[in-house]
């Protein structure tokens, strides 16, 4: 069935339930970043596969809205259907909620999944309509009827995650819900993200793919913890532990009207963005709603020292792996047929090898030439390069272990580059380079510093329409808030001990794309009469090629950062690797 089969199929369902409008995410009841396939309505849909994106559906239009990771990829995918492409962040370009509140007329029905649909973004659309009386309906699951051969959700066998990585027991981690719980006057804390619920009771999973997350919901009280998951996943031993914790275990399907029960005349704490349309319906009528960040967030963004501890030794295994696909991608490439999924292939394998992996930690972004123009670019079987020896190939990957998860990005000469391909490389490494040295004020903000990585790009007439880095969870999500460097305003101070990344780029459309990213943690520095300064420990082990570098652009104090990174990463990595390899490595990591 084509694309603009699914939307005709979809108005004939629209017209039958009497509504104007049809809105689709890809949200899942728990609003993950990655929703599982069933709950991929949108890619279903229009054929975009980005992780982030809106279709909106009217009698007689549809439209598409992307972000600037996606605006490349979004115009192919679409290409052909009569799906309208609004490129968000650019000028002119209004978002969808503020299109949906101009174009809206009274008495419109506007139909939605409301088990998907976060209340957050309904309260925008709301707050936007200037006084016309439209109604919203979250009881329609119309791409349903479309989907026919919809895949079914996932329910896996639950593991404990306990104290022996996470440094805290689950008894211990709900104290601690519990004290801000009380500082915000919350009597009942309504809990639906996975990433969350997977901190908070020290459990992973296999529901969500690349994430080692568990389909649950929870609510917290001041004294019953209640988490909300297919009791046939838990092993005995699970439940031994959970309840031990004092935990009730209940079904997952019983959320709705438990929600309803346990929130009657409460003041309940919950966070709208991150909260369906269908779980804030259900609560009782008589209580009070407190809204704020998931009290949770701020908790696990700040690792504990044996979290930590075990970063570190997570990042040098993956550091081998990078080390060892490299070293196969200089011998490979023009001796032997590699392609950008090939190559993808290989370095999963190395990553493989190393003790406690799991998994990807996302899907690897690996563009040879002009696909590494597109951010978030997914090679196909049909549609990817073979590598050769020349221009520049990108790839952005990470993996999921017990002790950690990463995400690093190196951008690999192959052979010959044009002078732009080296300026561009240079220009991305000084803005890595600049933010990493950074030292700042305490209570400093990533949007305050994000203008560090630009700056020797911006000095050029170039930028690149994203953010600059996210926080990374410990062997949770790899896009973890609430910390991040990006030029939208933010509150959250950077904080001793938030892991974060640092990735500037340059994308060329039609030519090629760079990026160079490592991940840093958050420590403190001096601290002198005017207050405590922080700095940036990276805890990153890879080498950046040299080869593209245009020395003249760089400052002295830039190489001598590059030379003690590398001299850092050498002996961090070489007690782990082969003779050859050392030696390879060793060649990789001399000074500039």
């Amino acid at each position: 069935m084509t694309t603009n089969e699914k939307i005709h199929q979809l108005r004939q369902l629209m017209k039958d339930k009497q509504l104007n409008m049809y809105i689709i995410q890809n949200n899942d009841p728990h609003q993950s970043e990655y929703a599982p396939v069933h709950w991929r309505d949108r890619t279903f849909m229009s054929g975009f596969t980005g992780s982030v994106g809106t279709l909106v559906v009217t009698e007689d239009l549809s439209a598409l809205w992307a972000d600037g990771r996606y605006h490349i990829q979004a115009a192919q995918e679409l290409e052909g259907s009569e799906i309208q492409l609004f490129k968000q962040g650019l000028p002119g370009v209004p978002n969808y909620d503020q299109w949906l509140a101009d174009n809206l007329k009274n008495q419109d029905r506007v139909g939605f999944n409301g088990a998907s649909y976060a209340q957050g973004s309904m309260d925008m659309i709301k707050g936007k309509l200037q006084g016309k009386t439209v109604e919203f309906i979250g009881d329609f699951d119309l791409v349903d009827q479309v989907w026919t051969d919809r895949p079914q959700s996932t329910f896996n066998t639950i593991l404990e995650h306990g104290p022996e990585y996470s440094g805290q027991t689950v008894k211990e981690r709900l104290d601690l819900v519990r004290e801000q719980m009380k500082k915000k006057q919350a009597e009942v804390f309504v809990l639906s993200t996975c990433d969350d619920l997977a901190w908070l009771f020290n459990i992973r999973g296999t529901d969500v793919p690349n994430n080692p997350f568990v389909n649950s919901y929870g609510i917290i009280s001041l004294d019953q913890a209640y988490l909300f998951i297919r009791q046939a996943c838990l092993t005995d031993h699970n439940r031994q532990t959970l309840e031990d914790n004092q935990v009730s275990l209940m079904a997952y399907d019983s959320i709705y009207k438990q929600v309803k029960a346990l929130t009657a005349g409460k003041k309940v704490f919950l966070q709208p963005s991150k909260t369906s349309v269908k779980i804030v319906e259900a609560l009782d009528e008589t209580c009070k709603i407190i809204k704020g960040m998931n009290l949770t967030t701020p908790l696990k963004a700040i690792k504990h020292e044996m979290e930590l501890n075990h970063l570190y030794k997570c990042q040098t295994k993956d550091g081998v792996a990078m080390v060892k696909f490299l070293h196969w991608l200089e011998k490979s490439v023009g001796s032997i047929p590699v392609t950008e999924m090939s190559a993808t292939d290989k370095l999963q394998a190395f990553r493989a090898e190393q003790d406690l992996f799991q998994q990807p930690s996302f899907d690897a972004i690996a563009g040879y030439k002009d696909h590494g123009a597109m951010m978030h670019y997914k090679a196909t079987q049909d549609h990817q390069y073979t590598l050769k020896p020349e221009g520049l190939f990108l790839i952005d990957s990470g993996g999921q272990y017990l002790d950690g998860t990463t995400d690093i990005t190196r951008t690999v000469p192959l052979g010959p580059l044009s002078d732009q391909e080296k300026v561009d490389f240079t220009l991305t490494l000084k803005g890595l380079i600049n933010l990493s040295k950074t030292q700042f004020l305490e209570g400093t903000t990533g949007s305050n510093l994000d203008i560090l990585a630009r700056h020797a790009m911006w000095q050029e007439g170039i930028d690149y329409k994203c953010g600059t880095g996210h926080g990374v969870g410990f062997f949770l999500g790899v896009h973890e808030g609430p910390q991040n460097f990006s030029q939208v305003p933010n509150t959250v101070k950077l904080e001793e001990n938030m892991i974060i990344t640092i990735e500037p780029g340059v994308y060329r459309a039609g030519s090629h794309g760079i990026r160079l990213e490592n991940t840093v943690a958050v420590k403190k520095s001096i601290a002198t009469e005017f207050g405590q300064f922080m700095t940036f420990e990276t805890i990153a082990y890879c080498p950046i090629n040299k080869t593209p570098l245009v020395k003249d652009l760089m400052t002295q104090e830039e190489i001598n950062w590059l030379d003690q990174y590398h001299e850092k990463v050498y002996q961090v990595l070489a007690p782990h690797l082969e003779e050859d390899l050392q030696a390879w490595l060793r060649q990789a990591t001399l000074p500039l």
